[in-house]
């Protein structure tokens, strides 16, 4: 092997990391941002009273669905790129995308009168299986947060973002359906997005 080729293929892995920890950066701002460009553009859609979830349902379900899933895959790209760069934390990251993948290809069922004529109340097997996707992911996220912390660059707040993001789901159930819970949960997901992104931010950058 010749020096040449010696030190191309340390710099091709290197770039191989970074490109793969660019799609943990983009993420939750392409997640956050069609969900939010939904709740505030579908017809009967209410923010407060209506979890991101019951918008792969109706005519235009299959954009949140869309989102869901490529966001997903997105997350597992960030979990490779984490295995690559640091290996701690890349596993239950890894687990939190493929929830948000089986989330998608798994519809929610319509609920609290969304969309506008749907009775809801019962629960589908798609609906069950979008629900455990969920749960599990979310426990993977929290896990990660914990893990990460110590090369987040912010360890106290990187474990305080895994606590308040698993209670934001766990007072969502909690709640029934009120707006409280609603609105807590949603504020976990912005939350724990914002702190993908900035891992993300800090491992790429700290790839040489």
């Amino acid at each position: 092997m010749t020096t040449t080729t010696a030190c191309a293929t340390p710099a091709l892995a290197e770039r191989v990391t970074k490109s793969l920890l660019g799609y943990g950066v983009i993420a939750g701002p392409l997640y956050v941002g069609v969900a939010l460009a939904q709740a505030y553009t579908r017809e009967g859609f209410e923010p407060t009273r209506h979890a991101w979830s019951l918008l792969q349902n109706g005519d235009l379900g299959w954009i949140q669905t869309t989102n869901l899933i490529v966001s997903g895959l997105m997350v597992i790209a960030a979990a490779v790129g984490v295995r690559r760069a640091v290996g701690r934390g890349a596993v239950p990251l890894g687990i939190y995308g493929v929830g948000m993948v089986v989330a998608g290809l798994f519809r929610a069922d319509p609920g609290q009168g969304f969309p506008p004529g749907s009775e809801g109340g019962t629960i589908s097997w798609h609906g069950l299986v979008h629900l455990a996707a969920g749960g599990v992911g979310f426990v993977g996220l929290a896990i990660a947060c914990f893990l990460l912390a110590g090369r987040s660059g912010f360890p106290l707040l990187s474990r305080a973002v895994g606590v308040l993001f698993v209670a934001s789901f766990l007072a969502m159930n909690a709640s029934g359906g009120a707006a409280w819970g609603i609105v807590t949960f949603t504020a976990g997901v912005l939350l724990v997005s914002a702190w993908l992104t900035a891992v993300s931010v800090r491992l790429y950058r700290s790839v040489a």
